[in-house]
């Protein structure tokens, strides 16, 4: 029997052609590609905001809600990810 790069033992496809990619779809492995997403989603929009406020824009409220509307984001973006990531990525189940 194949063994894959992380000694699992490399399940097959329908066709048994050839090892499916990823980890496997476990609860605790989607929480921790969820926080990954929030984290990126959260930076991205203190970015976006950053550089918006260094071309001379003006938000409409003060810079300490920054963080605050940041980690909206982040949490939103985990939920979302946490939510929908099963029905899209191709991991093992």
């Amino acid at each position: 029997m194949p063994t894959g790069a992380d000694g699992s033992g490399g399940s097959e496809d329908a066709e048994g052609d050839a090892p499916l990619p990823g980890a496997p779809a476990t609860p605790r492995n989607r929480a921790k590609s969820a926080v990954l997403w929030g984290l990126v989603g959260g930076f991205s929009f203190l970015v976006l905001a950053q550089g918006y406020l260094l071309l001379d824009g003006d938000l409409p409220f003060a810079y300490a809600w920054l963080f605050v509307v940041a980690a909206g984001v982040a949490v939103g973006s985990a939920g979302v990810t946490y939510g929908v990531e099963h029905r899209v990525a191709k991991r093992r189940t």
